[in-house]
């Protein structure tokens, strides 16, 4: 029969021991391991081994392999804030395929895809969450494994909604908005009822602010201050192990989940909160949750082990941007607390992944609690809650990348050592003797008070604390002090490694210097041998050549021979020529005659066209007579036409001239109208600006006048009052109507003066309107006689235009004429010019061919006789050289040019651009090449060898 915890007795089966126990008068207050289950610790307080289990199922080896950090992801939906503003979504969530997609085409960017264990989108449920990503966990710590839950992101993106959930209903089924925590806890006690297991449970709840770590499930002391109520005595150590230890952490037993659901509403309930302008109640605070489970199993010899497991459950407050959330000056500070936290988790994150010689776990207390679950032996599970916002782009980028890199992270999960029932007992045993002497003080003695033995441990504790303190900050210095040294023998190991790295250098050159100078001697030593074999070819051919000269001796002999014949030939030549140039010179002579008659020819032809010429020039001269009379017959017309324009020309100046008396008359008639309007006009304002000076100046008057009269009547009415009050009024009144009725009598003399003024600028303007009207008459009459004389020369100019047009016709028809009979004396002029020429053109031909054929006959018969003498000369008595009866030998065939042997010698410098491009070593100074080491070289082999090269 199994046996299950009973609330009433309150008494476990096989409570959890506490190795460090250390109660206090005001409340029982325990240490917690995080690295292992505090029944391992005591099993080895008291010396007994813990006893391995052969039928858990969870110590063989397939647990020991490495497993990944599980990681998830939520995505919230967007707020109802948020899509009253139409604010875009920039997450894109797939749930089957396990990604999410960070839209990056909204900023015209290149999207982006993380891939994780499970993606939960913004329509996901709690139960849903729970039962894929938290439900394997909890049942991995049933088998005994210590597991971490932890949810951490931006703030207001639903961590604490995703832990915690709303549990406001007091009723026994869960609601849909339960979170992580109560579902594991409701899923724990369901499988341990059903199971019929026994075991105990014990939780406990802290929160890291600012890191400090307090107990969320502690009584408050109401003895102490309201501000120091939270302030409990918690300390975080660690055990050697990778562990946390922490002192003074309040465990709190439980029986049923009713009673977990009360406390954790309680710890939530002192949480610290505040109201920021991204999350109405952001938490400013890491909270822990953990449950310890401790379950009896039974072994084949009928030994009763305990089997212990430990889930963390963690809440981490999210990072936060402290311009966009508003919080100031103490909110800024918690809010930099919390994103350093964060920050040093991602740098533990990112020096997991990259597999880091170090990894900083005691930057901050948060990495320290977690440094089990983060690859140490615990399984962790992280879920990521991101915001679909697109104003909190940067953040969630920030937070996937994080979740990204959290994959890589390997733990070591190992089951937790099972202990014996009589190893707990004992603990169990001890713990209540303690409590037992603590109440038994407590009731003796006013107060509270400690045993003395307790009082000499805790002396004795204190004071190794001390000792440990000592030497902490002994081994602090002496760390100091090594990290000094480290860093001169550093600097010094930096130096000598510069040192080194020149001497190498050094040596590198020096051998390749080495290696440069046996190349150079291997090909002197080469080019040497193939000069020898060259100079022994060179003899050979030069011997050759010495008999072929003898041969080429007697060759010039005859050679000069032939030179003689070919003299005389020359000479027979030079005749020939001179026989040609006599023809050329009777060629000469005859064009010159053939030119003296075209002289003369031309001189005729000249002679008949300047007969032409003289007709033409008489019958032009009688044309120039004739038009000359046409011309003096249209210049009298144009004389005459000249003289009635200017007749009409003095008309119109006329006209003109009295037009613009007239004009000047009217002009000055209205300028003496403007001026006298002007000096009106100037008499009104000066009259409007004496009377405005002088109204203002009277009102003055009456000012002060009113006022020193009102002075002297109040001082007067301070005295008889209601006496004078009668005739001070009457006074007044009579006073204003006496000065209202002066200025009635200015005002009516000023506008007598304004209608007198007027009436004249009327006067005037009608003196001006009939002088208009008058010059207006003046004008018309004398425009209507211009017409009439303009009439007149009018027609007088269209008789005098008919009879130009009459004598323009006959002089158009008398030009015709003669331009005809120019046309015809000009075309027999030409065909008599024709005839002439053709004539004198056949009787030259007919004789210069004559001339040509006595030429021609006479050079055929000068070549005929010059082939005739170079062909006996050539064939008979200038025979050239007699044929080579035998082919010469080539001479010097194996001779080399000047480029082959030049090739022979072995060049320095090329040598060493060779050697260093067959070695690849460019990197040696091309100015520092052999030259330099040939001139100093000691080797005495090679000296003549250099000289023969040079």
């Amino acid at each position: 029969m199994a046996q299950t915890p009973n609330p009433s007795r309150r008494s476990l089966v096989g409570p959890a021991p506490k190795p460090f126990l250390t109660p206090r008068p005001e409340r029982r207050h325990l240490e917690m391991r995080w690295a292992d289950g505090g029944s391992q610790s005591a099993a080895r307080r008291s010396g007994v081994g813990a006893v391995a289990g052969n039928g858990g199922g969870w110590g063989g080896g397939e647990r020991d392999r490495e497993v990944n950090v599980q990681v998830v992801l939520r995505c919230r939906p967007l707020s109802e804030d948020e899509q009253r503003a139409n604010v875009q979504s920039a997450i894109s969530c797939n749930d089957p395929k396990r990604e999410v997609t960070v839209l990056h085409s909204l900023f015209k960017q290149a999207d982006k895809t993380f891939t994780f264990d499970k993606v939960f989108g913004p329509k996901s449920q709690q139960r849903l969450v729970y039962d894929h990503a938290v439900a394997p966990i909890v049942n991995d710590v049933l088998e005994g494994y210590n597991c971490t839950v932890f949810a951490f992101g931006q703030t207001g993106t639903g961590k604490t909604y995703t832990m915690e959930g709303e549990m406001r209903q007091k009723v026994s089924e869960l609601p849909d908005t339960a979170g992580v925590i109560p579902r594991a806890v409701r899923h724990i006690f369901d499988i341990l009822e059903a199971g019929k297991a026994h075991y105990s449970m014990k939780v406990t709840f802290l929160e890291l602010y600012n890191e400090d770590i307090t107990d969320l499930l502690a009584l408050e002391d109401q003895s102490r201050f309201p501000e120091d109520r939270q302030k409990r005595h918690i300390t975080l150590m660690e055990d050697g192990k990778g562990g946390a230890v922490i002192r003074g952490l309040q465990e709190i037993v439980v029986y049923s989940p009713r009673d977990i659901y009360s406390l954790l509403e309680r710890g939530s309930a002192r949480r610290r909160t505040a109201d920021t302008a991204l999350n109405k109640q952001s938490s400013r605070s890491h909270a822990v949750f953990s449950i310890n489970i401790h379950v009896k199993e039974t072994t084949v010899g009928n030994e009763e082990l305990m089997k212990c497991g430990r889930l963390n459950l963690v809440d981490l407050a999210g990072s936060e941007n402290i311009a966009r959330s508003g919080v100031r000056e103490g909110r800024a500070r918690e809010a930099g607390e919390m994103n350093k936290s964060l920050l040093t988790l991602g740098r533990v994150i990112t020096a997991l992944v990259e597999h880091s010689v170090h990894v900083p776990y005691r930057d901050s207390k948060l990495t320290r609690l977690l440094r089990e679950s983060l690859g140490g032996k615990a399984k962790t599970c992280i879920i990521a809650t991101v915001s679909p916002s697109v104003h909190s782009l940067e953040e969630t980028l920030v937070t996937l990348d994080y979740a990204s890199r959290a994959k890589s992270i390997r733990n070591k999960p190992e089951p937790n050592q099972k202990t014996c029932k009589s190893v707990m007992l004992k603990d169990i045993y001890q713990e209540m003797e303690r409590m037992k002497q603590d109440v038994k003080a407590a009731r003796e003695k006013n107060g509270i008070y400690i045993p003395h033995e307790r009082f000499v441990l805790d002396e004795a504790e204190k004071k190794e604390v001390e000792k440990f303190k000592g030497l902490y900050l002994a081994e602090q210095e002496r760390r100091l002090d090594f990290e000094s040294q480290n860093k001169d023998l550093k600097v010094n190991l930096e130096s000598w490694k510069g040192k080194f790295l020149d001497l190498q250098e050094a040596h590198c050159r020096a051998s390749m210097l080495l290696r440069e100078k046996d190349f150079v001697i291997s090909n002197l030593l080469c080019s040497e041998n193939s000069i020898v074999e060259h100079a022994k070819d060179m003899r050979n051919n030069l011997e050759n050549a010495s008999g072929d000269i003898t041969v080429l001796l007697s060759k010039l002999a005859a050679t000069y021979n032939c030179l003689q014949s070919a003299n005389q030939l020359e000479r027979r030549i030079t005749k020939a020529k001179d026989m040609y140039v006599s023809g050329v010179q009777c060629m000469k002579e005859l064009a010159d005659t053939l030119r003296q008659r075209s002289i003369i020819d031309a001189e005729q032809m000249r002679l008949n066209i300047s007969t032409h010429a003289i007709t033409v020039d008489n019958f032009l001269a009688m044309m120039v007579s004739e038009a000359e009379q046409i011309l003096d017959d249209v210049l009298k017309s144009t004389s005459e036409l000249n003289e009635l324009l200017a007749f009409s020309a003095e008309l119109q100046q006329a006209g003109l001239k009295r037009s613009l008396t007239s004009a000047q008359a009217m002009s000055k008639t209205s300028i003496d109208f403007f001026k006298h309007i002007r000096i009106h006009v100037s008499r009104l304002i000066k009259l409007m600006e004496q009377n405005q000076i002088e109204r203002s100046s009277k009102l003055l008057e009456f000012e002060n006048e009113f006022k020193e009269i009102c002075v002297k009547d109040e001082q007067a009415a301070m005295n008889k009052i209601a006496a004078i009050l009668s005739g001070l009024t009457a006074k007044k009144t009579t006073m204003v109507s006496a000065y209202v009725g002066q200025l009635n009598e200015r005002y009516s003399e000023e506008q007598k003066h304004l209608n007198l003024e007027i009436c004249n600028l009327q006067q005037i303007s009608d003196n001006g309107k009939d002088e208009s009207v008058a010059y207006v008459g003046v004008v018309e009459s004398q425009f209507e006689e211009d017409m009439s004389s303009h009439a007149k020369l009018n027609d007088q100019m269209e008789g005098i235009l008919q009879q130009c047009l009459k004598k323009g016709g006959h002089s158009v028809s008398y030009w015709s004429h003669t331009q005809s009979s120019l046309h015809d004396l000009c075309k027999s002029s030409i065909m008599e010019a024709d005839d002439f020429i053709e004539k004198m053109i056949e009787s030259a031909s007919s004789t210069f061919s004559d001339h040509l054929e006595l030429l021609n006959e006479r050079h055929s018969e000068g070549t005929e006789s010059i082939r005739n003498i170079s062909s006996n000369c050539l064939e008979k008595d200038y025979m050239a050289n007699s044929p080579i009866r035998h082919r010469p030998r080539e001479l010097l065939t194996n001779a080399n040019s000047l480029e082959a042997i030049e090739e022979l010698r072995a060049s320095v410098p090329d040598l060493v651009v060779k050697f260093r491009s067959e070695n690849k070593l460019d990197e040696i100074d091309k100015g520092k090449q052999f030259s330099d080491q040939r001139t100093r070289t000691s080797r005495s082999p090679l000296m003549p060898v250099n000289q023969n090269v040079e």
